[in-house]
């Protein structure tokens, strides 16, 4: 098991985090464990769609008119 040190939320503090082992058979799962308390963390990219809301602006420049 691979061990990496992270802030736990419950301990309040920098502890050693562990991967436990997946039923899942994946070779490397985003869970790890808390070696103190247990409690579980789960740690993946976060990936994020935006889609434009306000019409773009016009590429052709509008031609003044004269009052």
């Amino acid at each position: 098991m691979s061990e990496r040190e992270l802030r736990c939320a419950i301990c309040d503090g920098d502890m050693l985090f562990e991967v436990p082992p997946c039923p899942d058979g994946h070779d490397e799962c985003p869970e790890l464990v808390c070696t103190r308390c247990g409690a579980a963390e789960v740690v993946a990219p976060i990936v994020v769609h935006l889609w434009w809301t306000t019409p773009r602006p016009q590429l052709v420049p509008h031609q003044r008119r004269a009052a």
